[in-house]
C-alpha cells in the first residue's frame, strides 16, 4: 500500500509542476496579449545609434560637464561627493591669490551620477551632461581627466566619447624628461 501512495505522490507532484507551470505562461501570454503592439519597431528602426544620439529627459543625469576655465579649484564638488570619485590636483598661482587647476578626474567605475557635486560648486562649472555612453573595454577607460579633454567635449559641445578619452590618456611628454636626462 505504501509503495501505491507513493506513486500516487509521485503523480501527484508531477501535476502540480505542470499546472503551475502552465499558469505561470498563461500570465506570460496574458500579458504578451494586451501589451502587444505590431507597429512597434526595434531600437534600431528607432534610433540610428550611435550615429545621432539618442533622446534623453530634461533633467537626465549623464555623464558630467566641466568647464576649467571657471573652476577655482575650491574642492567643494570634491567634499561633496559621497562615494569620493573626484580627484582635482591644483597648484597656487604664482604672484596672485587663488589656484590653478592641473587636474579634474572622475572615476566613473565608482559615479553614481547622484548630482551632489553640482550643487555645491560657488562658480557654476560642473554640470550632469546628456551624454549616457562611454563604452570602454577597460576600468582605466573609465576614469576621465577633464582638463586634459579638448574644450569642446569638456564642456559638453560635443559627444564625451571613448575615442576622446583615450586621446586624452596618451602622455607627449615624459613627466621627468626621460630616462637620460
Amino acid at each position: 500500500m505504501s509503495a501505491l501512495g507513493g506513486f500516487f505522490g509521485w503523480l501527484r507532484d508531477i501535476y502540480e509542476a505542470v499546472t503551475t507551470v502552465a499558469q505561470g505562461m498563461w500570465v506570460t501570454l496574458r500579458t504578451w496579449l494586451v501589451t502587444y503592439d505590431p507597429d512597434r519597431r526595434t531600437f534600431v528602426e528607432r534610433y540610428v545609434y550611435p550615429e545621432l544620439p539618442v533622446p534623453v529627459a530634461p533633467r537626465y543625469r549623464g555623464f558630467h560637464r566641466y568647464d576649467l576655465t571657471t573652476c577655482i579649484a575650491c574642492d567643494q564638488c570634491a567634499k561633496a561627493c559621497p562615494v569620493d570619485c573626484i580627484y582635482i590636483g591644483k597648484e597656487r598661482v604664482p604672484g596672485a591669490k587663488g589656484f590653478r587647476v592641473t587636474t579634474f578626474t572622475i572615476d566613473y567605475t565608482k559615479c553614481m551620477f547622484c548630482a551632489l557635486c553640482v550643487e555645491p560648486c560657488p562658480v557654476d562649472c560642473i554640470f550632469m551632461g546628456a551624454t549616457h555612453d562611454l563604452s570602454c573595454y577597460s576600468r582605466d577607460g573609465c576614469i576621465v581627466d577633464f582638463s586634459r579633454l579638448p574644450t569642446e567635449i569638456a564642456w559638453g559641445r560635443a559627444t564625451l566619447n571613448p575615442a576622446a578619452v583615450a586621446q586624452s590618456k596618451t602622455i607627449l611628454e615624459p613627466v621627468h624628461g626621460g630616462p637620460n636626462q
